[in-house]
C-alpha cells in the first residue's frame, strides 16, 4: 500500500508539475512568437506556419491567410516560419533570386533591412512587454512591502561586522548609487560577489564611509532549494511597524515594472560577469528541467506567484534571444547590422556556417544546463525527493 501511495502520489506530482511547466512555457513562447507574427503581418510578410512546440503536429488548422497554426508534441519552444524560410530558424530558402515579383511581395528575405530587423526584434520585445505588464498589474493591485535600508541585526563574524557596520546604520548609497529600500541594498550586494563596495551610512546623525566585499553564500530560495548570492551579513527589521505597504497608480506601476524587468537583466549580466571573473560558479545555469522544477514549486504557492514567475521567465527568454548567437534572434540582428555596414549581406555559405556553429553552441549549452540539473531529475524519482 505504501509503495502504491508513493507511486500514485509521484504520478500526481509529476502531472501537476507538467501542467505548471506547460502553462509557464506556453504563454512565454506564444507571446514571443506572436511578436514576430504580428510585425511580420504588418510588414506584408506571408507567414507559412505558427508553431507551438517542435516535431510532429498533433493538432492544427490553416487560417484564411494561408498560415498553418500547429501544436506539436515537443513543447520546448516554438517558431514562426515565413514563406521563403528554409526552416524554423529563418535561414533563407534556396532559389531566392528565382522568385517571381508576386512571390517577392510576401517574402521576408526581400523586405527592407529595417523591416526584417523589426520583425526579428519584435519577439524579444514582446517578452519584455509581457513582463512589464505583469509586474505593473502586481504593483497596482498587490503593491509592494518595503523596509528602510537599516541594519537591524548584524551577524557575528560576518563581512558587515568585520567591515565596521553597526546596528542602526542606515545605508544611504553604494558606490554612489542612492539606496532607498532594503530590497535595493540586497540587490546590489547579491550582484557584487567579490567586488569591493563603498557604502555611505548614516550613524548618529553623521555620514560614515565603509568598504565591504560581499562573499558568496547559499541561502534558501523559498522553494525547497538554495540560491548562491552575495552576502555581507546585515538583516532587516522583522517588526511589522517597520514595513511600508504601497499600492501604485498606473504610471508609477509601469515605471516600476520597467525597472524590475531590467533589474532582472542587470542581475543576469552581473551573474555572468562574476562567472567569467571566477567569483561565482556556473552551476546556477539551468534549462527546461530547472524551469519545470521551479514552476512546480511556485505553482503550489498560488496562481499569482506563478504568473509573477512567468514575467521572470519572459524577461529571461527575451534577453537570451538577443544574444548575438546565430540561430537566435540576436544572431539575425547581428547579420543585419553587418549588412547595414557592408551594404550587402554575408554570403549564403558564411551564413549557413554561422548557423551551424550557433546551433552547436546552443546544443552544448543545453547539455551543460542538463548536467547542472541532473540532481533535480534524480529528486523527481520516487523515494529520492
Amino acid at each position: 500500500m505504501d509503495v502504491l501511495s508513493t507511486f500514485t502520489g509521484g504520478v500526481g506530482q509529476f502531472l501537476f508539475g507538467l501542467a505548471a511547466f506547460l502553462f509557464v512555457l506556453t504563454i512565454v513562447v506564444f507571446v514571443h512568437e506572436m511578436g514576430h507574427f504580428l510585425v511580420a503581418r504588418w510588414c506584408g510578410v506571408k507567414v507559412s506556419a505558427f508553431s507551438l512546440g517542435f516535431g510532429r503536429e498533433f493538432y492544427g488548422f490553416t487560417d484564411r491567410y494561408g498560415t498553418r497554426w500547429r501544436f506539436a508534441w515537443i513543447p520546448l519552444g516554438g517558431y514562426v516560419k515565413f514563406m521563403d524560410d528554409e526552416n524554423g530558424a529563418s535561414m533563407p530558402s534556396k532559389g531566392q533570386d528565382n522568385m517571381t515579383p508576386e512571390e517577392r511581395v510576401g517574402s521576408f528575405h526581400h523586405k527592407p533591412l529595417w523591416q526584417k530587423a523589426a520583425v526579428v526584434a519584435a519577439g524579444p520585445i514582446a517578452n519584455f512587454l509581457l513582463a512589464i505588464l505583469i509586474f505593473a498589474v502586481f504593483f497596482m493591485t498587490v503593491g509592494t512591502y518595503t523596509t528602510a535600508p537599516r541594519a537591524d541585526t548584524i551577524q557575528p563574524g560576518s563581512v558587515a561586522e568585520k567591515s565596521g557596520f553597526k546596528v542602526g546604520d542606515l545605508v544611504l548609497s553604494i558606490d554612489g548609487r542612492k539606496i532607498e529600500t532594503f530590497q535595493q541594498l540586497q540587490q546590489v550586494v547579491n550582484d557584487s560577489v567579490g567586488a569591493r563596495l563603498a557604502f555611505i551610512v548614516e550613524r548618529n546623525g553623521r555620514n560614515v564611509e565603509i568598504d565591504a566585499k560581499p562573499e558568496l553564500a547559499d541561502i534558501p530560495d523559498g522553494f525547497g532549494g538554495t540560491a548562491k548570492v552575495g552576502k555581507i551579513g546585515i538583516q532587516r527589521s522583522s517588526k511589522r511597524e517597520d514595513w511600508q505597504h504601497t499600492v501604485y497608480g498606473p504610471i508609477d506601476a509601469v515605471s516600476m515594472g520597467i525597472d524590475k524587468s531590467f533589474g532582472i537583466v542587470r542581475s543576469t549580466f552581473a551573474y555572468l560577469g562574476n562567472v567569467f571573473r571566477g567569483r561565482q560558479s556556473a552551476d546556477q545555469l539551468g534549462g527546461p528541467v530547472r524551469i519545470a522544477d521551479a514552476s512546480t514549486k511556485i505553482a503550489k504557492l498560488g496562481l499569482d506567484q506563478l504568473v509573477n514567475f512567468i514575467a521572470f521567465i519572459s524577461v529571461s527568454v527575451g534577453l537570451i534571444n538577443l544574444f548575438p548567437v546565430p540561430v537566435l534572434d540576436g544572431g539575425h540582428l547581428t547579420f543585419y547590422a553587418i549588412e547595414a555596414v557592408r551594404g550587402k549581406p554575408l554570403s549564403e555559405q558564411t551564413q549557413e556556417m554561422a548557423f551551424r556553429v550557433g546551433f552547436g553552441m546552443i546544443m552544448a549549452l543545453m547539455v551543460f544546463a542538463f548536467w547542472n540539473d541532473r540532481f533535480i531529475l534524480l529528486g523527481w524519482l520516487p523515494g529520492t525527493g
